[in-house]
Order: structure tokens, then sequence, then C-alpha cells
């Protein structure tokens, strides 16, 4: 194209032109777009291990929307797969772009990646089953499980959510978590009136009893749950550190309290803890450069 010269003022000019035209329009543009995606994101949550299928009506009506909006966000969320219709055809449920996203997701995690091994050399040892988890919210979160071998024990439960007041991980989080904030467990209690739910008659339900609970896992640097998640369920936590030293996960192990005995109780807490040492460390984290940080703050 020798010999033509073009004139750059014109198309930049238009442009300027039309933002003063165009601002409002946009701006209004922007606010539906986002409202349609948080309206998507909410079908897609609304999908889960209690309720893995939907009809249009039921679930149009428990999110709230009307079905002519709730039927053109979902054939925008079924064209891309990230959902499909059922045999019937009238019932919906997460499609293979959804698994694709979770699984992607998993294997980005740098905490599940450094974990997995360490997992699946802890079920090895104990045969239990062994999982590694983070606080999401007032609940701790399953990233990564490895099922033991034993008929009696756990169904696959990764994504899945329990309140942290009753779960080993959950005190080994919230110890953590009470060091840089003392009020969280009593904000955490606040939602529910001032006492956590009771899973069991073995859970803990107040503040101070909570607090007393956490003070002793700090210390001991591992947390038990007997019988407060699920009535003869045990379960060991200790934690994952970052390569700072800060808690960012907490390693379990869990299974029947026929397994889990007093007698072979502090053998699984010895494993629970060198697991949970070994993923720290292939997240950078130095136990003798801790333990030397701790004695110049000390001194």
């Amino acid at each position: 194209m020798t010999g033509t010269r073009l004139d750059r003022r014109g198309p930049v000019l238009n442009i300027r032109k039309n933002v003063k035209r165009h601002s409002k329009s946009a701006s209004v543009r922007r606010v539906s777009g986002t409202q349609a995606v948080v309206r998507a994101l909410r079908i897609l949550h609304a999908f889960a291990d209690a309720r893995p299928e939907w009809t249009l009506a039921d679930l149009s009506r428990e999110l709230g929307l009307s079905k002519p909006t709730a039927f053109r966000l979902l054939l925008a969320l079924e064209h891309e797969g990230l959902v499909v219709r059922h045999d019937t055809l009238t019932t919906y449920r997460l499609g293979p772009a959804a698994i694709e996203l979770g699984a992607r997701a998993q294997r980005a995690n740098s905490v599940t990646r450094a974990a997995r091994p360490e997992l699946e050399t802890l079920t090895r040892a104990t045969g239990e089953t062994s999982s590694v988890e983070i606080l999401a919210g007032h609940d701790t979160l399953i990233l990564d499980e490895v099922q033991g071998g034993h008929l009696i024990g756990t169904s696959p439960s990764v994504g899945t959510r329990w309140p942290a007041h009753a779960t080993s991980t959950g005190k080994v989080l919230l110890a953590a978590a009470v060091e840089a904030d003392r009020d969280v467990v009593r904000r955490m209690a606040r939602r529910t009136g001032g006492r956590f739910p009771g899973m069991t008659p073995c859970t803990i339900r107040s503040v101070s009893g909570l607090v007393s609970e956490l003070s002793q896992v700090g210390r001991r640097g591992y947390a038990t749950a007997i019988g407060e998640l699920e009535v003869g369920y045990v379960a060991i936590g200790a934690p994952v550190r970052r390569h700072d030293g800060r808690v960012l996960a907490a390693v379990s192990l869990g299974g029947p309290s026929t397994r889990f005995t007093d007698a072979r109780l502090p053998g699984l807490i010895k494993a629970v803890r060198e697991a949970g040492g070994k993923i720290s460390q292939r997240l950078g984290w130095a136990p003798a450069a801790a333990s030397t940080q701790a004695k110049r703050s000390a001194s």
C-alpha cells in the first residue's frame, strides 16, 4: 500500500465523540451484564451434593428468578457445557465443562499439588482416609482427599464443607485465625444466636469452650474432633504452613472410633503432624529457620 497515507486523526476524533454518547448506555449494559453473570453463578452454585439436579420450575422458585430468565440463563450455560439436561430433558445437572473447570482449579491449587503425595503416603501408612482442607468462611472446605482401604470409612467428599467448630481441621485453622483476630470466634457465634450449632452431643457450642479448646490446639500443634461432627467419627488435624510460617490449610485423618482407639491415637497423631510438616516444607516452610526466628523474637 505504498503511496497511500492514512489519516489517523479521523477515527480517533470519532471515538472521542462517541465516548460521551455511549457512556450511559455502556454503563447500563455493564450493570445488566454483571447481573446476568451473578445470576448465572447463583444457578451453578445451586447444584450441590444434596441437590445435584434441578427442574426449571424448582430452580427459578429457589433463586427467586422468573422462569423465562432462569431458562435463558440455563440455555446459555447449557450452550457452554456448564449444565446439561438429564435423560428426561426436564431436569438439569452440572455438565462436562463445569467438571473440567473444577479439575483445572484443583490442579492449579498449589496446596493440593503439594499435599497429594503426602496424603497418599499417610493413607497408605495408616489405611485411613486423609484430606487437606482450608477455611471457607465459617466452614472447612475439602480440597483433596485420599480414601482409605476399609469398607467402613468415609465416602469421597472433595468440595464438601463442614462447620469449622466441629472438625479437627476447622479447629486448627480457627486456632491460627484467633492469633490474628481474637474476636473471630465471637463473631462466628453471633450469627447463630451466640452459640454454635450442635452437630452431636459432643460438639463444642459455647464461645468460651471453643476459645479454650483453640488455645490448647495452638499449644499442642494438632487438634482432634472425637464424636463432634458425627457420633462415632474421630478425626485428627494438623497445620499446613506457608513459606513464612502462616497456617493456610490443615491436613486430616479420619475414621470410626472403633479403629481410632486410645491405644492407636498417639501414633496416628504423630503421622498426621509429620504429614502436615512435609506438606509445609513442599510449600517452602523451613522448620529450622522458623525455630531460629522464634528464638530471636523471644530474646
